[in-house]
């Protein structure tokens, strides 16, 4: 028998076992050779992890870039998106130049194109199916936006309703988007492609015979970037926004590629199947949804707005791609091709159409039902599902699969001749080195991370992606793959078979997974579809493997589940990908309190071990799986090195890969009680936006001697004595840095701060101050009582009293240029008012100013990969 068993095993060395090996009666030499023989040669190893590497970059990435081909004038009928049209409009829209709330080029020049469009569309108008109305709304209003007043005075919105002939619908689709700008941004992608591509929507529908129910309203919004002014001024004053039921937003982080869909609802999951059925081109997932609305990225969009002060819901579509150019002087016409123009095009006509003719905007209140699971599977399909439905999946898979684990564990036993309890004993200690395993492939990924940080190194993949594979990638698969390769390597167990003791490495990871997957599920988090997809393609395999004498046949259910993994693993990489695409450039942006590189390393871990954690353990069957481990750690040191030492792991390029450097040129001065002037200074104050910070420019032209931190002036000052912009740089402001300047920087103007009138009330404890301010058309106001005066009535939000200890109110105006006029009422209980009560800081911003000669040649010192964001702004303070 010995003699029979020994000549099969030889003459299938390089094959997989066909047959159940009985491991019983086999010592512990021929065990040996049995495992041997049945690996395959340790040179397929390689090719294995190839092909999926290979796989990745010819399935997934071609798809994720993948765009229609764009429709032009003479190629098509009437009725379809027309990118070519849209287009045209966009490069009128970017040689304007940047658009800034307040400025010719948002206040004039562009609302005057955009008429001339819509005139022109107008008179192509079908006037016997349709009716068009537009309107310019010049509004003023405030509210209170996180920790801030947002305060605006004449900023513009063109608001078009189409109509069909004789509608009775008094229910309004709502499709919106920006025309307005950051300061230096043409905003081609962020939104000018958004802009032209409702205006071809609108061209199309209005000069097609195809009819709709209800009327559509197309907001272009004149002030979404100062922040979400003009959307708040249109849905709490505008004739039609208390007719509007659903809402199409559409804005942008990036430019030129394909628009995702990024938040829904809130609770109504149909609006996602009107989706499903219409969207061209689907881009979305829930997992999206979720990350934004934790607020941890620095984005905000209108339907903020019209989710939190009116009753609308609907959906947030974004352009993601590119998002270096984003809020840039580089965000131009020639970043965005026509393909994307047309990508978008085609989607949004398709939904306005689908939403135009849904019967649930008669009432959409009757139509709540919880939230909604989605995604699409590699652009191709798109797949949704209610919030329930979704719990009930997650557990019943999770539930079969440790079902499926146990029957094969069970049989395990039974092959093997030894108890059920045998087997359980060893499947715990693999399912500890399998837990160790995961810390792992999480751990050390963040290690890389922080030791780059610690050195100085932080977002080395900025500008070459390509070096996260070595720095976080290949970290995580050594790691996710080392305990149980000493497992395999050193186990002693006799009695079952190599090939088993492998499944039940891969039983362990399933089981970790299922039990994520309810524990999330109870959690509430949607984004648990990602682990019950993932696990239902190791179930599938499992349970076809123990139908069938697969299980039992050496290596043979390893081809069904490789088969099988294919899937999960080109959905998993896919939605990663995506993920990676759209924060990186975000990093830049992040600010200078966290590690960006933290997320990214995450990112990149949880995509290896979801798309290869199934996968990575193979190894073990060729021979040598050694040398697999040896090459992840050789990646992992030459990419190290290599962004460490080298230029590709400089982080910024010119006009690519940009590092933001926002600043001010300020002039400050403070006045105390009695009108003396305590300190009249001069410098450039930064506001760094991402990790790095001033590092990378010391060693270039621009001189930052002197350059220092104002942490210590916001522990002597209020709002640390600067013009803090908005309430992004007061958030930030503790990572501000000051660059003083001998030479008094020179305003353009200098406006003023005039108290007009000091009246005390009858009450006898307060006192009310009226004042007239003259501004720029961005002004912030900063009040700050002294420790026994409250503020108890002004002219601002009187809900905002006492939510800060300074209070913070951001004044903006586009086309009104009047003084603001304010009053506030301070009480005293002693009714002692001939002392100091409050302090007043103004700041006043000249947005697209140059500066003075000197500001203009400390601009032009720094190196091409810098993309300045700079403007004078002077800074008064008053006790009064």
């Amino acid at each position: 028998m010995w003699g029979a068993l020994r000549t099969r095993l030889d003459s299938f060395e390089s094959e997989i076992s066909d047959e159940p090996i009985e491991v019983e009666s086999l010592s512990p030499k021929y065990e040996s050779k049995e495992k041997q023989h049945s690996q395959g040669p340790w040179y397929m190893a390689s090719g294995y992890l190839l092909f999926w590497l290979l796989l990745f970059l010819s399935v997934v990435v071609p798809l994720f870039y993948r765009l229609p081909t764009a429709l032009t004038i003479e190629d098509v009928p009437s009725g379809l998106f027309i990118a070519e049209r849209a287009q045209s409009s966009l490069y009128e829209l970017d040689k304007i130049g940047p658009k800034v709330v307040g400025s010719d080029g948002n206040e004039n020049k562009t609302v005057q194109f955009l008429l001339k469009e819509l005139q022109l569309i107008q008179e192509n108008l079908l006037d016997e199916y349709f009716d068009m109305e537009i309107d310019l709304q010049i509004v003023s209003g405030s509210y209170i936006h996180w920790t801030m007043v947002n305060m605006y005075q004449g900023v513009q919105n063109i608001v078009i309703k189409l109509s069909p002939k004789n509608s009775s619908s008094d229910s309004y689709l709502l499709v919106n988007s920006h025309f307005d700008s950051k300061p230096t941004s043409p905003s081609a992608g962020d939104a000018g492609q958004m802009i032209v591509t409702m205006l071809e929507v609108l061209r199309v529908m209005s000069s097609t015979q195809q009819s709709f129910e209800h009327p559509i309203v197309f907001l272009l919004n004149g002030a979404e970037e100062n922040p979400l002014q003009a959307s708040h001024g249109f849905v709490t004053q505008h004739k039609w926004a208390a007719n509007c039921k659903v809402v199409i937003n559409l804005d942008s982080a990036g430019g030129g590629g394909r628009e995702i869909l990024f938040q829904s609802g809130p609770n109504h999951p149909w609006l996602v199947k009107y989706y499903k059925d219409s969207a061209q081109h689907p881009f979305a997932t829930t997992m999206a949804e979720e990350i934004f609305q934790t607020r941890l990225l620095p984005s905000d969009t209108d339907f903020t707005i019209f989710t939190k002060h009116s009753k609308l819901i609907g959906l947030d579509i974004a352009q993601c791609i590119n998002g270096y150019t984003y809020h840039t002087k580089y965000d131009r016409f020639d970043v965005i091709p026509r393909t994307s123009i047309q990508n978008t095009g085609d989607n949004v006509l398709s939904l306005v159409r689908a939403l135009s003719n849904a019967t649930e905007l008669h009432d959409t209140e009757a139509h709540a039902a919880g939230h909604a699971i989605f995604f699409d599977v590699l652009g191709l399909y798109f797949i949704s599902y209610s919030q329930l439905t979704g719990v009930i999946l997650n557990y019943v898979v999770a539930v079969a699969t440790i079902s499926l684990i146990f029957v094969s564990l069970w049989r395990t036993a039974k092959v093997s001749s030894v108890s059920s309890g045998h087997v359980v004993c060893w499947f715990v200690l693999i399912l500890v080195l399998q837990f160790i395993g995961l810390l792992l492939g999480l751990g050390l990924p963040v290690l890389v991370a922080f030791l780059f940080d610690k050195y100085g190194l932080s977002l080395s993949y900025f500008a070459t992606p390509p070096l996260m594979i070595g720095l976080y990638v290949c970290p995580s698969l050594l790691g996710l793959s080392l305990p149980s390769f000493i497992y395999l390597k050193l186990q002693r167990s006799q009695k079952i078979s190599f090939a088993h003791q492998l499944q039940m490495v891969l039983h362990s990871h399933a089981l970790v997974l299922a039990i994520l997957a309810i524990a999330l599920t109870a959690y509430g988090l949607r984004s648990t579809y990602v682990i019950t997809w993932t696990l239902i393609f190791y179930a599938i395999p499992l349970a076809i493997n123990l139908l069938t004498t697969l299980h039992d046949r050496g290596f043979a259910w390893t081809a069904v589940l490789k088969l099988f993994q294919i899937v999960p693993f080109l959905c998993n990489s896919y939605l990663i990908y995506t993920f990676l695409i759209v924060l990186t450039p975000m990093m830049g942006r992040f600010g200078r309190k966290l590690n960006p590189d933290l997320i990214i390393c995450t990112l990149n871990a949880l995509g290896s071990i979801l798309a290869m954690g199934f996968l990575i353990p193979l190894i073990n069957v060729f021979r040598r799986p050694s040398m697999i481990l040896l090459l992840l750690l050789t990646a992992t040191a030459v990419s190290i090195l290599t962004a460490s030492s080298t230029q590709l792991g400089f982080p910024y390029r010119s006009k690519t890969n940009v590092q933001r450097v926002p600043y001010l040129q300020v002039r400050r001065v403070f006045y105390e009680y009695d009108g003396s002037v305590s300190k009249d200074d001069s410098g450039y104050l930064f506001n760094f936006q991402d990790r790095r910070g001033p590092a990378t420019l010391r060693d270039t032209k621009v001189n930052l001697a002197g350059l220092t931190s104002i942490e210590s002036d916001c522990a002597e000052y209020m709002m640390c004595g600067v013009p803090l912009y908005d309430h992004r740089w007061v958030k930030n402001r503790l990572t501000g840095m000051w660059l003083p300047r001998d030479t008094p920087i020179e305003m353009p103007w200098l406006p003023t701060l005039e108290l007009l009138n000091r009246t005390e009330l009858e009450d006898g404890q307060t006192v009310r101050l009226e004042f007239r301010a003259e501004v720029t058309d961005h002004t912030s106001l900063f009040i700050k009582p002294y420790e026994d005066v409250s503020v108890i009535n002004w002219t601002f939000p009187h809900d905002y009293i006492g939510q800060q200890s300074t209070s913070h109110i951001y004044f903006s105006h586009g086309k009104d240029n009047t003084a603001l006029s304010f009053f506030m009422d301070l009480e005293k209980l002693d009714g002692d008012f001939n002392v100091p009560l409050c302090q007043l800081g103004i700041s006043h911003h000249f947005i697209g100013h140059a500066g003075d000669e000197l500001s203009q040649q400390f601009a032009e010192s720094f190196p091409p990969y810098a993309a300045l964001i700079q403007w004078p702004s002077s800074y008064q303070r008053f006790i009064y």
